[in-house]
């Protein structure tokens, strides 16, 4: 009964169908990093109702910026309904520098910086990661779905034998895009992806982890990769989203599984 109250006053029910859009790069696209691999993408439907349908829109190779260009996130805006989610996550291609421009790096900085490049024969304006990350945003917004602003899971952080992790500048860009964007009052949320998924890598140990990525230290076998769709749901789970009520787990089922919510300050949307 109180489950269902809660629903209510969130503006969603336990039978309300809805699509959730999941936009993103290898690590989350369906076997993104070759034979053997599996992205997490492929796992979050086993963390919602069956009144949820998850698309995953990930394509392996793709930044912020090369999915803004070759049209993706507005393929999705032009789809997406009110009331469905977008989550969004790039990160891992997003690096790099513009003077080899692989057409994926974007523009140094965490506003309105923007830099000029050619790339196959064409000029481009590149903008920053924290504004292909509004703009995708705001396409989503418009047509009245909710979005998720997440940062990217981590690469193997046991490789070396220890398991260790500190954040990107992109964790921090991707809490700054949805803080910008008016956070939680706009519809607009945070998962901490990155380390939540570090946590889960620690909880498992070394060997665990190591034996899980199969090709490199970036692409998951399907055994990591419901790994990373579980870290996800705990931070889904441990913040204030509609869709995190949603979620199917037990708190303390996923807790136990991938480690404690991560304490953020009060101003951070999550």
């Amino acid at each position: 009964m109180l489950s269902t109250i809660l629903l209510s006053f969130l503006g969603i029910s336990s039978a309300t169908a809805a699509t959730v859009y999941l936009a993103g790069d290898s690590t989350m696209a369906k076997a993104g990093g070759g034979s053997g691999t599996e992205g997490w993408g492929e796992f979050l439907k086993y963390s919602l109702p069956t009144s949820y349908t998850v698309s995953n829109k990930a394509i392996g190779g793709r930044s912020a910026r090369s999915f803004t260009r070759e049209g993706r996130f507005q393929a999705i805006a032009d789809v997406v309904k009110s009331g469905d989610w977008v989550v969004v996550e790039f990160g891992h291609n997003d690096g790099g520098s513009l003077s080899t421009d692989n057409g994926r790096t974007d523009c140094f900085g965490d506003g309105a910086q923007t830099c000029s490049t050619v790339y196959n024969g064409v000029a481009e304006t590149v903008l920053t990661y924290p504004a292909y990350y509004k703009n995708a945003a705001r396409l989503f917004l418009a047509k009245g779905a909710k979005v998720i602003l997440s940062s990217a899971t981590p690469n193997n952080i046991c490789e070396s034998g220890t398991c260790s992790w500190g954040p990107s500048r992109f964790d921090y860009y991707a809490w700054l895009a949805a803080s910008q964007l008016g956070g939680t009052e706009a519809g607009v949320w945070h998962v901490a992806h990155g380390e939540y998924a570090a946590q889960a890598m620690k909880k498992l140990g070394t060997a665990t982890v190591n034996a899980h990525y199969p090709n490199d230290h970036t692409h998951t076998d399907a055994y990591m990769a419901n790994v990373m769709a579980g870290s996800f749901a705990l931070g889904l789970k441990c913040g204030t989203s509609a869709l995190g009520v949603s979620v199917t787990n037990s708190t303390s089922s996923l807790t136990s599984s991938y480690g404690p919510c991560i304490s953020f300050n009060s101003t951070i949307p999550v």
